[in-house]
């Protein structure tokens, strides 16, 4: 084959590569308004575009026995088609009910991107099936590696350049311009197709391996696709739900995922082999440490949970284009690959939630990884050292109990007082010779590394989920616990403390972490704070009901709460703050800026926006379209205060960009000199009357300060970029 036409067919591979995987974050930023930024959104989305991805190869797949001007003229009739859908825009689909939001927003992402998603998807495996028909064209599946590195070019460009640099409008018409070129460049490839069939099948024959491939050997394809991308979702959850709910960290897992199939399907096969050579090693130390540290959800524990994914990725990827078929086969083997990208997707995204308390699927697939990562040389110790197949076994079943024995050890020592990290090093690294001399026998060497997890932490979650402390909802994972020597209860989502009470009841009432009487809430809703006795209060973000006792009598409440198992907290008496002091409060439950939006005008002289879930940044919340719902439902002398603590975003620069942009005067409080329970917060207050602001600051015990405006670019719902604002020091 000359080269101008594999430069051809790798242009159209890498093309349509980078735009299907620069859509997914441009329409997941779309869609951000309407869905928040809960974790599972992006897997929900990631299920979708798993689903049109194996559509579109199953569309590839059996359009491949058709002569191949034929299929050309068929794929291009396709793309015109869904071209007509472009560009991309939002559908118009009437909010979920609640509850109903793991259908909703699949269905939302099907309707907005459908079509054009379906028709990329499938030129990826056609062009490497039309490669293969070429005279002299070789072997078709390097053209893989490319393709992946397309998309992985695709996801990195979204977050670093086309987020920072344009508006959602520019994007989309971008998007469309590269979908024109995709249809060219594929009209092109076209045209160079041999006409002769029997050309065709002669050249398809890539290797003496035709036979058609047994189910064992389909399952194994299947099973090698399925971990890496549920692994993948997984790891996504976690950093998405303890960071932000951000494109920027939504395209780490997945872009690293499709990296390691551009490394595993290289035609240089150096840095594959030496990933699959130490997997083995890499999954027991990195699946034991990742469980042991996730709990303080660290800077550490989110790049454990990535170097995991990493090297389970590319190992197993491997094992796959080791096993993979000749190119006449290269449909089938894409589909089935696809197949098991879907199913990886819908147990983590969909079935998980429905049927875990916890994220119990993480270390299930990494369990599952140990299954499957490809054999080191030195598995076969024994035969190596002579010994006798008998002599061979007794060794495992000691060794095998040994380590059981050690982990035993492990669980008494890890977590008691006093206990000693050295001591737990120690005889973490003999389980872990242990584990890879047992490597062969691969039930064995998992059971070892699911007895590692359970000893580093895994039997406190364990204990917790038998206990029923736990609950898991659309919108993250919830854990309560009660703090017996301070005599607390807590609440968390997911590693971040989402509200505590004191369980003594002399001071059950009193408030707790970001809402003390010093904090800007506590200021604002205090009898100094100026709200009259018969005022309207409204507070986004129920918690724990903690600002419920600041009520006074006369006063009419409601709160806006989206998940529906926080607000079970408050109603079954696990948190008695809204029963005992907002009784007769209203509740709404969904989006508040929906919701908001449907108040009547000039319904509040305080509206508090309090909708953090763990550090995620609800950036639809944060946007000009958003502050105007804020001040439509607040009355002309009304206070709106919102909360933008965060370990990782400084988002007073953007708010200080919000009073801007809507003549607004605003002060902030930083509550830092306290002790637990109470926690340190930042809190902007902001009012369309300079006088309202001046009476509180004048009527506060404690200090305010005048929001800076340092310059920062306005957000709205079709422009907003956090890069800027990241605290980068806090990673570290």
């Amino acid at each position: 084959m000359s080269g101008s036409r594999r430069a051809l067919f790798l242009a159209t591979i890498l093309t349509g590569s980078f735009l299907l995987f620069l859509v997914q974050p441009m329409v997941a930023r779309m869609a951000l308004p309407r869905l928040g930024g809960a974790p599972n959104v992006w897997n929900s989305a990631m299920v979708v575009y798993q689903a049109l991805l194996l559509g579109g190869y199953a569309y590839a797949h059996a359009i491949g026995r058709l002569p191949l001007r034929r299929q050309a003229l068929i794929h291009i009739g396709v793309l015109l088609l869904a071209g007509l859908t472009l560009p991309i825009g939002l559908a118009s689909l009437a909010p979920p009910r609640p509850g109903l939001e793991a259908l909703w927003v699949p269905l939302l992402f099907l309707a907005t991107i459908g079509p054009v998603f379906f028709a990329v998807s499938a030129q990826a495996p056609l062009m490497q099936r039309w490669f293969a028909a070429q005279p002299g064209a070789g072997d078709p599946y390097p053209l893989y590696a490319a393709s992946n590195f397309g998309s992985f070019a695709g996801l990195v460009a979204y977050p670093l350049l086309l987020e920072p640099l344009m508006p959602l409008r520019w994007q989309s018409g971008l998007w469309a311009a590269g979908y024109a070129l995709l249809v060219v460049l594929v009209m092109i490839a076209g045209r160079t197709l041999p006409a002769n069939a029997s050309m065709v099948a002669e050249s398809s024959v890539g290797d003496a391996d035709d036979a058609s491939p047994g189910w064992q050997r389909i399952l194994m394809w299947l099973a090698l696709a399925a971990v890496p991308s549920g692994l993948m979702l997984s790891t996504t959850t976690y950093l998405t739900t303890d960071i932000v709910a951000t494109p920027l960290l939504w395209v780490i897992p997945l872009g690293l995922y499709l990296l390691s199939f551009s490394i595993a399907f290289s035609e240089r096969r150096a840095l594959a082999c030496w990933f699959k050579r130490f997997a083995a090693a890499f999954v027991i130390v990195l699946g034991a440490i990742t469980i042991m540290v996730s709990a303080n959800g660290s800077v550490p524990a989110a790049l454990a949970s990535i170097a995991l994914l990493v090297v389970v990725a590319i190992a197993l990827h491997s094992r796959l284009y080791d096993l993979r078929p000749s190119p006449r086969r290269l449909t089938l083997f894409y589909l089935v690959i696809s197949a098991g990208g879907a199913l990886g997707g819908a147990i983590t995204a969909l079935a998980a939630p429905l049927v875990f308390d916890w994220t119990w699927e993480h270390p299930l697939w990494i369990v599952a990884a140990a299954l499957l990562v490809p054999m080191p040389a030195y598995a076969r110790w024994t035969e190596r050292a002579g010994w006798s197949p008998q002599r061979g076994r007794i060794a495992m079943a000691a060794l095998f109990a040994a380590a059981l024995f050690i982990l035993s050890a492990l669980t008494e020592v890890y977590g008691t007082p006093g206990w000693s990290e050295l001591a737990v090093q120690f005889l973490l690294a003999v389980v872990v010779v242990i584990g890879l001399l047992l490597v062969r026998w691969r039930i064995a060497f998992a059971s070892i590394l699911a007895f590692a997890m359970l000893s580093l932490g895994g039997l406190d979650a364990v204990k917790q989920t038998l206990a029923g402390d736990r609950s898991r909802s659309y919108f993250g994972v919830y854990t309560v616990r009660d703090d017996n020597r301070n005599g607390l209860r807590t609440l968390a989502h997911g590693t971040t403390l989402h509200g505590v009470q004191h369980r003594q009841p002399e001071r059950a009432l009193q408030p707790t972490t970001y809402y003390g009487p010093t904090s800007g809430i506590g200021l604002a809703l205090s009898e100094a704070g100026g709200l009259a006795p018969n005022a309207s209060v409204g507070i986004v973000g129920l918690g724990v009901g903690t600002l419920a006792c600041y009520r006074r009598p006369g006063q009419t409440w409601t709160f806006y709460e989206i998940d529906p198992a926080v607000l079970a907290y408050s109603r079954d008496g696990t948190f008695t703050f809204m029963r005992r002091c907002t009784p007769d409060a209203r509740i709404v439950i969904g989006d508040a800026r929906l919701e908001l939006a449907r108040a009547a005008p000039a319904s509040y002289d305080l509206l508090a926006i309090d909708a953090f879930s763990s550090d995620a940044v609800p950036l639809h919340l944060m946007t000009d379209e958003a502050m105007k719902v804020y001040l439509r439902a607040l009355k002309p002398g009304g206070l709106l205060l919102l909360h933008i603590s965060n370990r990782y975003v400084d988002l007073a620069p953007a708010v200080a960009a919000l009073a801007r942009a809507n003549g607004l005067t605003a002060i902030e409080r930083r509550d830092v000199d306290i002790e637990r329970p109470l926690s340190p917060s930042a809190w902007v207050a902001l009012a369309r009357d300079p006088a309202r602001i001046a009476a509180l600051r004048a009527a506060s015990a404690k200090p305010w300060a005048p929001l800076e405006d340092r310059g920062h670019a306005l957000w709205t719902d079709d422009y907003a970029s956090i890069l800027p604002d990241f605290n980068w020091s806090n990673f570290l």
